[in-house]
């Protein structure tokens, strides 16, 4: 009983965790919004410039798009993370004087997010029928504006389930921030947890930073399959009107 006891006490120690709410939702929780939203829209602008090339006809634009898929999806995100936050750091400062992670953290980021947007939306493009491209062009349509206004809307609808699920992943992700020594006010929900964690010797703060991830991501995933269902079935279909009810404008018949 003295062993389960001291087992709750290490996870789930309420004034552990109370002390360490305020933290958590002042700063942490915006900080990690900042990292995933940031690094997720401009993940989803290189990822469509990728996804395009990955679809040129000029085999070049095909071949960088495709080492740098291979590249940034094979590395660990760990390893990304140093790579950038550690080896550009120098190069940073020397060029505006700042010694600001926060950045980087979010170009390391970007770098990986691309890689995988990348590639949910070149599939998505290549999903569409290659009759919606040859009507497009029947009707006048040059290549460039059947696949601008066309194809690749189409191709970005067919992918939301999969891009909702990469921005979770970045929101996991960009817990490894922490390892380029952020600064107090910078950092996110795991640094703060941890930080609580290693100062009192107890897990329960590591826990709430857990709790509150989950908090991000539980409904993300189920807005995932909800977009999922919707997409499969499309819209309910409107009920036709009672057979039974009165025909406007005839009144009821005797």
């Amino acid at each position: 009983m003295d062993a389960f006891q001291q087992l709750l006490k290490t996870f789930f120690d309420w004034e552990a965790m109370a002390a360490v709410l305020p933290n958590l939702f002042a700063v942490g929780l915006p900080n990690t919004l900042i990292l995933a939203i940031t690094s997720g829209i401009l993940g989803c602008i290189l990822g469509m410039i990728l996804a395009l090339m990955g679809i040129s006809r000029n085999p070049v634009p095909r071949w960088i798009a495709r080492i740098y898929t291979d590249i940034f999806r094979g590395l660990p995100a760990i390893v990304t993370i140093l790579l950038i936050g550690i080896g550009l750091g120098p190069a940073v400062r020397a060029l505006t004087g700042s010694t600001n992670p926060f950045p980087l953290g979010i170009f390391a980021l970007t770098l990986m997010a691309a890689a995988y947007i990348g590639e949910i939306f070149r599939s998505g493009i290549q999903s569409v029928e290659k009759g919606q491209l040859e009507a497009s062009r029947a009707l006048g349509f040059s290549y460039g504006s059947s696949m601008q206004l066309v194809v690749v809307p189409q191709g970005i609808r067919r992918v939301l389930p999969a891009l909702v699920n990469q921005f979770i992943a970045l929101i996991k992700d960009s817990s490894l921030i922490y390892l380029l020594g952020l600064l107090s006010s910078q950092r996110e929900i795991f640094r703060i947890g941890n930080d609580a964690a290693s100062n009192t010797g107890n897990l329960s703060p590591l826990v709430a930073a857990g709790l509150l991830y989950l908090l991000l991501t539980i409904p993300l995933t189920h807005l995932v399959n909800f977009i999922d269902n919707r997409l499969r079935s499309g819209r309910p279909e409107k009920k036709e009107p009672d057979e039974a009810a009165a025909v406007v404008g005839k009144g009821a018949q005797a």
